[in-house]
């Protein structure tokens, strides 16, 4: 049977049912998708020696001849055990399997094999157990370098590596190439043959190496092409332009002055939405600079325009937040503004429907909600989504895709994201900076301390509560066992409900303690985050929950207890809960880690309030995940490439696709069709983003 790339895996030998179900679970239908399915490590097999030179413990490969029949013994129900007896030139060992019966009649006297495994014992009485047997004849596997792939129950690696080496003999030369020759030869890239055969089975380490680098750089030319089209296709929609009202008109309604910054983006943010383009800009800035008075003053000028603005936010609470302080400030200069949640119900909901359907409201504060089918609107103008590492390019697309005409987007983020990701991350956005807090915002005071500290760190609780302020209490999980020891470390992990009770019952006994986290329902969880921004409580206990959530000025205290356990940028989001009020407010990080490595980096809050400093600080140490979460940054996922690691790469291949798209703008060379098949599929999570 003549195998292609696009031969379903059931049609290969020794594929059923049952394990092209197991396949697909790993995503693998195809011989296309088996081959880019890359190895996650690497063994190496290579290293040969005797029976008398093994080195102990270590794993090698031996040349060996079973000397007389496997002996076959049932030891207890569910154990077996084979022993055979295997020589070279000079000496013997014994290879004992457990649970391996087929090998009493596999590995048959006389016979050479090839044995990969590791040689323990003494000279005299020298033993291996279950190493890997092939037979001298027909060796795959060993005497060479061996892929290790992510598996799933009932796929065995040895069972995916041959699958592999199977098809890359069939079909390696069907890989197409489409990367353009000379960009090939002026990054000096390997062809993609090369590189898929030794991305599987490497020659060796230099072969492994090069065909590493072909393969990210193409992954992060591919994502660059992607990010850079999906900007050029905005740019040559046509939008809704604007007529822009005096700006004093807006800054009169405001009981307070904006900052040098706000000013700068208010100007960045007239002349997106007055140019007749689409605007699609972020604003990016530390929690408490001022984004939302800008998102207001562009939903102002959106009503002024006619227009409605719908502003998406992540949770209930955040939604409710934003209501409480636009709505009382923008009802002032006439606009209508309404708040749909998953909590609004029945004729609320209806009533709400009807009302964004027939344009009797200018502004509509909501969650995911607003993504609902029979959401409505007259003449959408303007979407602004919050906290936009939560939203990906999708969700922001959906709610933009129920106005009649391209409507302008903002999105907002106190995420900040290190300047070495923002192009790739937010490659469809202009992006704006607000880097300047409002007058009279003391940096927070931030102190690392251990728990010799605990006492002493309950006491200045208590002291400022009795002035008056109020505290946060940050625990890791939610109950006992929610979250997994990490290696090496010993100490408890505080979880926030024995941990409420404890600090009630025994520390406590005279404050006032709320508790709140993700388990609980959404109106239990805005009851008390309620009660405490009125001040009804003294101490809150919580999980990450409150990273986003109600503004509370009289909050001067952030506890964040098992700090090792947060990413610096996450521990900087909540910092940014207190110093929000005229009171001077601390951040006590609280690590029992014995980890130098955790206390020197939770140090680097401790030296500085700047969020793109300690971003890039996180990234160099964890990686890009804690930016994003569990792929909710709206990224398409990379199978090779990593954002952080491969930065070099990734400017060299941002530069290579700005030169090509200046060549090809769309893409659409014949020579470039191949080129943009690969992106649409690696972006195609996003369905319809590139039609």
């Amino acid at each position: 049977m003549a195998i292609t790339l696009d031969t379903s895996l059931l049609e290969l030998p020794g594929v059923g049912r049952s394990r092209g179900e197991s396949l697909a679970r790993l995503g693998l239908t195809t011989v296309g998708e088996l081959l880019r399915r890359y190895p996650r490590s690497y063994e190496d097999r290579r290293q040969t020696s005797t029976i008398a030179s093994a080195p102990e413990g270590v794993p090698v490969c031996l040349h060996l001849m079973v000397a007389e029949q496997p002996v076959f013994s049932h030891i207890k129900q569910g154990l077996d055990l084979v022993k055979v007896r295997l020589v070279d030139d000079a000496d013997e060992l014994t290879a004992v399997f457990f649970n391996q019966r087929y090998l009493r009649s596999a590995l048959r006297e006389g016979e050479q094999y090839l044995c990969f495994g590791k040689v323990e014992g003494p000279p005299w009485r020298r033993q291996m157990t279950n190493p890997v047997c092939e037979r001298a004849d027909r060796v795959k596997f060993n005497g060479r370098i061996l892929p290790v792939y992510a598996l799933t129950k009932g796929i065995s690696n040895n069972l995916l590596a041959g699958l592999v080496q199977r098809c890359l003999e069939e079909c390696a030369d069907q890989v197409e190439e489409t990367l353009p020759h000379g960009l090939r030869q002026a990054y000096g890239l390997a062809t993609a043959e090369f590189a898929c055969r030794n991305i599987h089975f490497p020659a060796d380490e230099t072969a492994l190496e090069t065909a590493r680098r072909r393969l990210i750089f193409e992954e992060l030319f591919l994502l660059s092409c992607g990010m850079a089209l999906l900007r050029r296709r905005r740019e040559g929609e046509a939008g809704l332009a604007f007529a822009l009202p005096p700006p004093e008109e807006f800054t009169g309604l405001l009981p307070f002055s904006l900052t040098g910054a706000q000013r700068r983006v208010m100007g960045e943010l007239d002349a997106d939405l007055s140019s007749g383009l689409p605007m699609n800009r972020l604003i990016q800035g530390d929690v408490g600079s001022g984004k939302t008075m800008l998102a207001a003053y562009a939903a102002w000028v959106t009503a002024r325009n006619g227009c409605q603005c719908a502003l998406m936010a992540p949770t209930e609470l955040l939604a409710g937040q934003h209501f409480q302080s636009l709505a009382p400030l923008l009802e002032q200069a006439g606009l209508r503004v309404g708040l749909l949640t998953g909590s609004v119900k029945g004729t609320a909901r209806r009533e709400l429907y009807a009302a964004l359907a027939e344009g009797r409201l200018d502004l509509v504060i909501g969650t995911h909600a607003l993504l609902s089918q029979g959401v409505e609107f007259a003449r959408l103008g303007l979407v602004i989504t919050d906290e936009q590492h939560r939203f990906g390019v999708a969700q922001r697309s959906a709610l933009a895709a129920k106005a009649r005409t391209p409507p302008h987007v903002l999105v907002m983020s106190a995420t900040p994201i290190p300047r070495t990701l923002s192009l790739v991350i937010y490659g469809d956005l202009d992006v704006s900076v607000v880097d300047e807090l409002p007058p009279g915002r003391s940096p927070v005071a931030t102190y690392v301390v251990g728990e010799d500290k605990r006492e002493r760190m309950y006491s200045f609780v208590r002291r400022l509560v009795g002035e008056g302020r109020q505290a946060y209490l940050v625990c890791p999980a939610v109950e006992e066992g929610d979250l997994p020891e990490e290696e090496g470390e010993t100490q408890t992990l505080k979880a926030a409900v024995p941990y409420a009770h404890t600090l009630q019952t025994e520390v406590f006994p005279d404050l006032r303690v709320g508790l709140v986290h993700g388990k609980l329902k959404s109106r239990d969880k805005q009851a008390v985050m309620t009660a405490f921004a009125r001040g009804e409580l003294d101490v809150l206990v919580s999980t990450t929950v409150i990273e986003v959530g109600v503004d509370v000025p009289n909050a001067a205290l952030m506890v964040v207890e098992n700090a090792e356990r947060f990413g610096l940028s996450q521990l900087h989001q909540l910092r940014g809960r207190v110093g929000r009020g005229k009171h001077q407010s601390y951040c006590v990080l609280v690590t029992a880690s014995r980890s130098p490595d955790s206390r020197e980096r939770l140090r680097v809050l401790a030296r500085t309030n700047d969020g793109f400093q300690i971003a890039e600080e996180d990234l160099r140490l964890r990686g890009p995940g804690d930016f994003f979460g569990a792929r909710q940054h709206g990224l398409p996922q990379l199978a090779i490439a990593d954002l952080a690691g491969d930065t070099r790469v990734l400017k060299q291949a941002q530069g290579a696709a700005e030169a090509l798209l200046a060549e090809d703008p769309g893409l659409q060379s014949p020579e470039h069709a191949g080129l943009l098949e690969q992106v649409r599929r690696l972006f195609a999570a996003h369905g319809d983003i590139f039609n």
